[in-house]
């Protein structure tokens, strides 16, 4: 349903879930998406759309 389910072999499987990040509001919606996330930065990144997220309400 959230897209995150990659057709790809690894390991020998036929499938994978895709690294995703969802940042919920307040009102329960998905607020911004990231996909095919990498560790290194992305907390910064979230915090920064998190704060953002928060200068709008």
């Amino acid at each position: 349903m959230y897209g995150v389910w990659e057709g790809k072999k690894l390991y020998g499987r036929n499938s994978c879930v895709v690294r995703s990040t969802f940042l919920i509001d307040h009102d329960g919606r998905i607020a911004y998406i990231w996909f095919k996330v990498r560790v290194k930065g992305h907390v910064e990144k979230v915090l920064e759309k998190l704060s953002e997220l928060k200068s709008k309400m």
